[in-house]
């Protein structure tokens, strides 16, 4: 009888954990439902009483506008172009002081490439002249 009482006691305790628990959820989720309602009520009435004015002002407000967007975006790209003009100069300055900046690795090898293809090209294009001039000369 003694092992009965404490799984009953349990069971108690879950159960009242259960009924907070949903209590809770139910709370929450019907203010949020509220809150919601009360949003949606005043949008709609604000669009209501918004639309009138919006109509009136309309051929002053969409050119104040598309001025102020192209504005803002000149302000954003001047700045993204300032920003990434500084960051460039300054990782050109660590590459030529030997700070050895983020890339330079592969910049290095690139350039390396491209001096032994140029020097490949230059050896290829001096052989093909003498091939020609042989040519020439065995043709005359």
């Amino acid at each position: 009888m003694s092992q009965i009482q404490p799984a009953r006691h349990e069971q108690n305790q879950q159960l009242s954990r259960q009924v907070a628990k949903t209590t809770t959820a139910v709370t929450v989720g019907g203010s949020l439902m509220v809150l919601s309602g009360l949003t949606l009520a005043v949008t709609v009435i604000g669009l209501v009483v918004a639309t009138p004015l919006l109509v009136i002002f309309s051929p002053v407000l969409v050119p104040a506008a598309i001025t102020i967007f192209m504005i803002m975006g000149g302000l954003l790209a001047a700045t993204a172009f300032g920003a990434t003009a500084t960051f460039v100069f300054y990782w050109m300055y660590r590459y030529t002081t030997g700070k050895h900046p983020i890339g330079a690795d592969k910049l290095d090898y690139a350039r390396d490439r491209l001096a032994h293809a140029a020097h490949d090209i230059k050896e290829k294009a001096e052989q093909l002249g003498h091939q020609a001039q042989q040519q020439v000369k065995t043709s005359t």
